[in-house]
């Protein structure tokens, strides 16, 4: 929807004018209009050789809406006219965005030319009907011990990467796009939300260095745009997985960094909007929003949906209604520790504060059910003597609690990983381990057949039949 002028005798087909601005309020502007147009409808004005796009968000009365900006509102005067596109935002969808950076209007930000175009689709969407979806069943494996281990990703499903700022949530979504191009062949859809510039521009970087970004599409509303292009941003990414879903037939894995800026981005316009805030300050429609997209991620007899949203816990704290309201969503948690990242630990997930719905002994398999519970049981154990033997010393601990904590330490440290995207950073070569095999290794732990093992040799490497890093 890329329109290169508009004037009174050369609208665009469909376009109508609809009114003309009258107040200008940071990015909401209030318009007062010929006719009424629907909420969530497109609207346009034009500044010299520019386009500017807004989405109406309130009815005030029967002549004034009030629309939200989706670009920063230099430029914008009033007694402005605005005119009707006839739709919601759409953006152009078709093959060729595969190993493109995009914007949310579906606009290059990689400086290549605009993909050609199949068709448009409606950012908003509609659900799955109930009876073409088709339940999440299947365990997706990512090669990552821990992860696969004991809270395996849901194919189809919803999983959280839960954890406050710098302990791993990017890097780990950079790993899991890597691990479904090279493992199941699929193609990965990354929307991130509020990103730095810097960070939009390393991931594209490390994408292409590691040969998985021509399966890969990128939409980024960046931490400088207007709040309506954080708030949307995300529901153009779930377009285009669902484009993808539908025509490629494939996996498609959905990524979000993060989700807790699009509820920020939310919160931001409800205030704008001039609605009373609801608990702890967020904004009374947040349950609804998350849901809004969550609903979106499903598969279907022509392919999965999986999608993976690195969540940021606004102090560590798990009961931020914002987290509240995502977990409510999540097939799988994975909950991604500052203690565990202190001690070295990567990826530093916490196993026992992780989980998911497929932990169960008649989906798993009664093997890795029985080893994942060993493995926890062993961890927790070892967490509850931690402070034990920090006072007293390992020695006064009894000789079936000293063998739990030898185990436990070298599962701990077996359960780390050198990962691909940070090769060049860690100078480790980056490994993916198949499931079967880290079953086997832990089977052997509990058994004791590595009791003779080093710790060191059980940290940062694959499996143990591989020689250590």
């Amino acid at each position: 929807m890329n329109v290169q002028s508009v004037g009174a005798d050369s609208l665009p087909q469909g376009w109508t004018h609809v009114g003309h601005i009258d107040e200008v309020h940071g990015p909401v502007v209030v318009i007062t209009c010929h006719h009424l147009p629907p909420l969530r409808q497109a609207l346009v004005a034009r500044v010299d050789d520019e386009t500017y796009w807004l989405e109406v968000h309130q009815h005030l009365d029967r002549q004034r809406v009030r629309a939200v900006t989706l670009h920063r509102t230099a430029g914008l005067t009033r007694g402005m006219a605005l005119y009707d596109t006839g739709a919601p935002v759409q953006v152009p969808v078709g093959a060729a965005c595969l190993g493109r950076a995009l914007n949310m209007f579906g606009e290059p930000l990689d400086g290549e030319p605009a993909p050609d175009a199949e068709g448009y689709r409606d950012i908003r969407g509609t659900a799955v009907a109930l009876a073409d979806a088709v339940p999440p069943h299947e365990v997706l494996e990512t090669g990552i011990k821990v992860i696969d281990l004991l809270c395996p990703f849901v194919r189809g499903g919803r999983t959280g990467l839960f954890g406050g700022a710098g302990v791993g949530k990017t890097v780990l979504v950079m790993e899991l796009m890597h691990a479904v191009v090279a493992l199941h062949k699929g193609v990965s859809v990354f929307a991130g939300v509020g990103e730095r510039i810097r960070e939009g521009h390393e991931l594209w970087h490390e994408l292409r260095d590691t040969g998985v970004m021509a399966k890969t599409m990128l939409i980024f509303g960046e931490m400088d745009e207007s709040p309506g292009v954080r708030f949307r941003v995300v529901h153009t990414a779930v377009t285009y997985a669902e484009y993808l879903r539908d025509t490629l037939g494939t996996e498609v894995l959905f990524l979000v960094d993060n989700v807790f800026r699009f509820v920020q981005a939310g919160s931001e316009i409800s205030s704008l909007l001039g609605r009373m805030p609801a608990a702890v300050g967020y904004q009374p429609t947040l349950d609804t929003e998350v849901a809004e997209i969550e609903d979106r991620i499903n598969s279907t007899r022509l392919g999965a949906i999986t999608s993976v949203q690195a969540v940021y816990v606004p102090a560590d704290d798990m009961t931020d209604p914002a987290v509240t309201a995502i977990l409510g969503h999540l097939d799988s948690t994975v909950v991604l520790s500052r203690d565990q990242a202190g001690k070295g630990i990567y990826p530093a997930v916490d196993p026992l504060a992780s989980s998911s719905k497929l932990m169960d002994r008649h989906v798993l398999g009664d093997r890795h059910y029985d080893v994942a519970e060993g493995v926890r049981e062993h961890l927790a154990r070892y967490r509850e003597l931690e402070e034990v033997i920090a006072m007293l010393g390992i020695a006064e601990l009894s000789p079936r609690d000293r063998l739990i904590v030898l185990r436990a330490r070298k599962l701990q440290r077996y359960l780390t990983q050198p990962l691909h995207v940070i090769t060049a950073q860690s100078g480790i070569e980056g490994v993916a381990v198949p499931l079967e095999m880290t079953l086997a290794d832990c089977e052997a732990f509990l058994r004791g057949d590595h009791d003779d093992t080093p710790e060191e040799d059980c940290y940062m490497r694959g499996a143990m039949a591989a020689a250590p890093a």
